[in-house]
C-alpha cells in the first residue's frame, strides 16, 4: 500500500485552469500509477459525479481501477451499478499532470465546484482523505469546516477524544 493523502493545502487555480498538485500528494499519485517512470508523467482520475458533493474526488490510477473492477463485478441490471456506473466511470476522467506538477481542470468539473468562470484569485482546496483527495471550492472548503464541526457535536461526548471513534486496532505492530 502506497502513502496516504494527509493534510490540506489551499492552491491558486489561474486563468486557463491551471492548478498545481501538492507535491506530497504527487509522490503517492506517481506511486499508485503502474505506467509512470522517470520517461513519464502520472496520472490522476477526478470523479466529478455526484450531485450532492461540493467537491471532486480524485484517486490514484491503481485505486480507481479498483473502483472499476468493484462495479464490474455488481451484477448487471443492479440499480446501484447503474448509480455507481454513471457517477464513477461516465462522469470522471484522467488526466495528466505536467512536468510542473499542475494539471488543468476540466470544464465539467470546474462546473461541479463552481469554478466555472474562473476569475483571478480563484483558489481551491486539495484535502487528503487516507485513500483518495478531494478538491474544493475555497468557499465550499470553509462551510465543510463548519459542517465538520456540528458533526463533531453530535458524534462526540464533551471533552471525548476524537479518536475513541476508531475501532479497536487488531493489527500487530510491525
Amino acid at each position: 500500500m502506497s502513502e496516504a493523502f494527509k493534510s490540506h493545502f489551499p492552491q491558486k487555480v489561474d486563468s486557463k485552469a491551471r492548478v498545481s498538485i501538492p507535491a506530497a500528494f504527487r509522490r503517492v499519485l506517481e506511486a499508485g500509477d503502474p505506467n509512470y517512470s522517470a520517461t513519464s508523467r502520472p496520472r490522476v482520475a477526478i470523479v466529478y459525479g455526484h450531485d450532492e458533493r461540493d467537491y471532486l474526488e480524485c484517486f490514484t490510477i491503481n485505486d480507481m481501477r479498483r473502483l472499476e473492477r468493484r462495479i464490474r463485478r455488481m451484477p448487471t441490471g443492479d440499480k446501484r451499478r447503474g448509480f455507481l456506473a454513471h457517477n464513477v466511470i461516465t462522469l470522471s476522467t484522467e488526466i495528466e499532470i505536467d512536468d510542473e506538477g499542475r494539471i488543468v481542470l476540466p470544464a465539467p468539473a470546474r462546473e461541479k465546484i463552481g469554478m466555472a468562470a474562473l476569475k483571478d484569485g480563484a483558489e481551491a482546496v486539495f484535502a487528503g482523505t487516507v485513500d483518495a483527495f478531494r478538491i474544493w471550492h475555497r468557499d465550499d472548503w470553509d462551510a465543510d469546516r463548519a459542517r465538520q464541526k456540528a458533526i463533531a457535536e453530535v458524534l462526540l461526548a464533551p471533552g471525548e477524544d476524537m479518536l475513541s471513534l476508531l475501532p479497536d486496532d487488531d493489527e500487530p505492530e510491525a
